[in-house]
Formats: C-alpha cells, sequence, structure tokens
C-alpha cells in the first residue's frame, strides 16, 4: 500500500516541477532558473519537513515516505541540474554552469539547514 501513496505524492510532486518549469520557461534563458527554483525549494521543504513535521505529528510511515520521497523527490531533480550543467559547459558557458552547480549546492545546504533549524526551533518552543 505504501507504493500507492509514495506513487500518488510523486504524481503530485512531478505536476508541480512540470508546472514550475512552464511558469518559468523562456526559450531564450540564458540560466535554468526553474530548476534551481525546485532544488533549492525541495532541500528546504525536506529538512523542514523531516525536523517540524515528522516530529509534530504522528505520521505513519507511508505518510513520511509519500511526502519526502514521493513528493519532494520527485519535485526536485539531480538529473536535470546535471544535464542543464553539461549543457551549459557544452555551449562555452563554463563560469555559469561553475555558477550553477556552486549556487545550487551552496544555496541548497543553507536552505535545508535554514529548514532545520525552523523545524528545530519549533519543536523547542
Amino acid at each position: 500500500m505504501i507504493y500507492i501513496w509514495v506513487g500518488a505524492a510523486g504524481f503530485m510532486g512531478a505536476v508541480l516541477r512540470y508546472a514550475l518549469g512552464v511558469l518559468f520557461y523562456d526559450a531564450d534563458a540564458f540560466f535554468p532558473f526553474s530548476t534551481l527554483t525546485a532544488n533549492l525549494t525541495g532541500s528546504f521543504l525536506l529538512a523542514w519537513f523531516t525536523f517540524e513535521l515528522i516530529h509534530r505529528f504522528s505520521l505513519s510511515k507511508a505518510t513520511k515516505s509519500a511526502i519526502g520521497t514521493g513528493f519532494i523527490g520527485s519535485f526536485t531533480t539531480f538529473s536535470t541540474l546535471s544535464v542543464e550543467t553539461v549543457t551549459l559547459m557544452n555551449q562555452g558557458s563554463v563560469l555559469l554552469a561553475s555558477v550553477y552547480v556552486l549556487v545550487s549546492i551552496i544555496g541548497g545546504l543553507i536552505l535545508s539547514h535554514l529548514g532545520y533549524s525552523l523545524g528545530a526551533r519549533r519543536r523547542a518552543g
């Protein structure tokens, strides 16, 4: 049964990710803003979810897996980050590709820390 919950939540995360891509789509864009937005948002949400919601509410294993693995996992996209980075490099934009990777990783770590901190603070307070 857990597979159904993960799959349903994954469907919703994937649809939201697609909608974000459509919202930010620009054929002339020089930078992959939609993927960066999805990955940074997902970094915050997964940390916040892990350290706030799981401890605040008694969630079943199926619900935890559905939200974390299904919804957030399908919303974020490391493979697209990788392909977009290689594409930027192949277009001769090595500096932009490097900035993209650094902002993605460092920004993801910062937002994960923020999500964790907010979740831990609310639990303590």
